[in-house]
């Protein structure tokens, strides 16, 4: 399955839709998207929708932490949205759940 993702913009939030499978195919394309709303630090925060992701493998889960340490350097909040039972699993099993700013909703994460 091929990996679509789009950024859009919406109240100061860089809004990274993923839908397909994150794996060792797709993440460096998820994480080059990440990196570069990162970079152009015209956003306070980048929020990755992941509600159309089922599957996400270490590779993937890289990618996120990744992104999630550059916002740290860069003092942009970054989180996570709609994670499914799947990738919600990965993040658990690797400790990673806790790390996370993750909301049930685009808009729930706007509201934060």
């Amino acid at each position: 399955m091929s990996i679509q993702i789009d950024v859009r913009r919406q109240e100061q939030t860089a809004v990274i839709n993923v839908v397909g499978d994150i794996d060792l195919y797709s993440s460096p394309q998820v994480r080059q998207t990440i990196l570069d709303a990162l970079n152009e630090k015209s956003d306070n925060r980048v929020l990755v929708n992941l509600t159309g992701v089922k599957y996400i493998d270490s590779s993937g889960v890289a990618s996120l932490v990744e992104g999630l340490q550059l916002a740290r350097r860069s003092r942009v909040r970054f989180a996570l949205c709609g994670l499914n039972k799947a990738p919600r699993q990965v993040l658990e099993l690797t400790r990673l759940i806790n790390v996370f700013d993750i909301f049930e909703s685009i808009e729930d994460a706007l509201k934060a």
